[in-house]
This record gives structure tokens, C-alpha cells and sequence, in this order.
């Protein structure tokens, strides 16, 4: 068994999507043969319901998986081949977008005006572009937990660990997706697949990844100098990038450490990016482009 060196860490930057959410990007619009098969990250934790509350309007998706997970508040959404629902603390909605959809995202707050959330963009592989939009929705009930004798405590919501499988499937990427919180002073080795690439996000307390190379941290671009990354200890809304090996080892904080541990098969296939259209060639991304002006695309209702 090999522990996992840590190769970068990095600080999720401020920015402003939709019609003016306020969040954080750990990742995404650059280079994504780290990530490889997953493109964007994005965390939506806001407790003014000013910097959320006009959300994402309609909008179109062709290409990539789409996987909202709700940690407070509610998602209001809907989309153009007639789903629509409500998403609650601990709800996880998976969406194929494949050939094209459109839909709308609208957060709300909690009773004490708390949105939090995350959002992950997965990659469709080449054959399953224009495969037919396809969609999930899991309640938090249906989520199995897993609790350790030390009181580690994972979610499992895509994927199997430790014996339990996640509700979510056939996904391309064939992701295992974790939520797992560590209690203080304690040490855990979590195994990982040596052939996927991995990451870890953390949302609560601090920890370190320990028997891992000394870190290149990276500041990027935005982050204000009071939040800088300790990088003996990250903690909230650092990114965690990994290089080979089949174990991760986290030695949490005196507050405990909470992050996501996400890991999925690379396509190691060309990227044409624009907005929120992924495909494998530019002519590919024009053609998508030219079938959302000339009505081609899926319409919403």
C-alpha cells in the first residue's frame, strides 16, 4: 500500500455566476488534465441571502454531468425535459445533460438565511456526449453513513467504500464521491483507486494530510492576504491535489476536519470549453452553439 503525496493545495477563489451568486471556485475554465475527468468545483456557502437569492436562471448544459450537493437551505430547480423539485439539506441532485437541456437552479436559505451547497462538473467521454439527458434525485434518507469505532463518519454518494455502495449510478466518470468527517486528534488512512485521480475539499476545521511530500501551495488569483493557506494544516475551502498512490492519511485539527474525497477515471480525451457547453473538438462547440440559436437545442417548457 502506497500513501498518496500531496502535490498542490489551493485556496477556492471568489466569483459571481448566475444572475450574481456569490462563491467560491476551487477549480475550473483552466487546465483540466489534473481533475481529469472533472472540471469544475464550485461552493456555494453564503449565509446573506443577498449574494444568492437570484441564483441561476435558465440555462443550457450539453456534454458533462452536472452533481449539486445541499448541505443547508433549499434548491429550487427545474428543467427542460420536466423535472422539477425542491432540494433539502442532505439532497443530491446528479444531472446528464448529454445532448442538451436547460434548466434553472434558484437557492433559498434556511431559517437563519444559510445557503450552503457544492457543485461538480463531470466530463462525458466522447461516445456519450449526445447520449439522452438523464437525471438523478436523492434524498438525504436514501445516503448511507458509515460510522467508524473512532467516530470517523463518512456519506456515501457515489460509489462504494467500506462496504456500502451509493445511490447515485451509471455515471460516466464511474466517481466515487465521499463526505467524511474525522474527529479531533485523530488520524484516519482512507483507500483510494491508484488509477483515478483524486481530491479533497474541506468545508469544517483543519487537518493535515500527513506522510505526503512537502506541498507546492498555490495563492490563486483573488484571494485576499488575511487568507492565506497554512499549509501544514489546511482548513476551510482549501483544495487538496494528489499525486499517485492507493491510500490517503489525514491527521484531523483540534476542531476536526469535514471534506469531500472525490476521485474518478480519466478520459485522457481532447477538451473544447465554452461556458457551459463541453465537447471534444471546436467544430463540436460550434455546432452546440449554433443548435441553441437556431432552436435545435432541447427548450425549457
Amino acid at each position: 500500500m502506497s500513501i498518496r503525496p500531496v502535490k498542490d493545495i489551493l485556496l477556492a477563489r471568489p466569483t459571481i455566476e448566475g444572475a450574481g451568486v456569490h462563491l467560491r471556485r476551487a477549480f475550473g475554465f483552466g487546465n483540466t488534465e489534473v481533475t481529469d475527468p472533472f472540471l469544475l468545483f464550485d461552493d456555494f456557502r453564503n449565509d446573506d441571502p443577498e449574494a444568492y437569492k437570484k441564483g441561476f436562471p435558465w440555462h443550457p448544459h450539453r456534454g458533462i454531468e452536472t452533481i449539486t450537493y445541499v448541505l443547508a437551505g433549499a434548491v429550487d430547480h427545474a428543467d427542460s425535459v420536466g423535472n422539477q423539485g425542491t432540494l433539502g439539506a442532505g439532497d443530491v441532485q446528479w444531472m446528464t445533460a448529454g445532448s442538451g437541456i436547460l434548466h434553472q437552479e434558484m437557492p433559498k436559505g434556511d431559517p437563519r438565511g444559510r445557503m450552503h451547497g457544492f457543485q461538480l462538473w463531470a466530463n462525458l467521454p466522447s461516445n456519450l456526449k449526445m447520449t439522452d439527458p438523464r437525471y438523478q434525485e436523492v434524498h438525504t434518507q436514501d445516503i448511507p453513513e458509515i460510522r467508524d469505532d473512532d467516530g470517523t463518519h463518512v456519506r456515501v454518494i457515489c460509489g462504494e467504500f467500506w462496504g456500502k455502495k451509493g445511490p447515485v449510478d451509471g455515471v460516466a466518470a464511474d466517481p466515487r464521491y465521499l463526505d467524511v468527517w474525522i474527529p479531533p486528534g485523530k488520524r484516519k488512512t482512507l483507500p483510494v483507486d491508484a488509477t483515478r485521480h483524486v481530491f479533497a475539499y474541506i468545508f469544517e476545521g483543519s487537518g493535515k494530510f500527513r506522510d505526503a511530500s512537502t506541498p507546492r501551495g498555490i495563492l490563486n488569483e483573488g484571494v485576499s492576504a488575511n487568507e492565506a493557506i497554512h499549509y501544514d494544516e489546511p482548513g476551510n475551502r482549501s483544495l487538496i491535489l494528489f499525486d499517485t498512490g492507493d491510500e490517503v492519511t489525514v491527521q484531523a485539527g483540534d476542531q476536526g476536519i469535514r471534506f469531500l474525497l472525490v476521485s474518478g477515471r480519466p478520459l485522457k480525451e481532447p477538451v473544447a470549453w465554452y461556458g457551459p457547453i463541453v465537447m471534444n473538438t471546436q467544430a463540436e462547440l460550434r455546432q452546440a452553439y449554433e443548435d441553441l440559436q437556431t432552436g435545435h437545442f432541447i427548450k425549457h417548457p
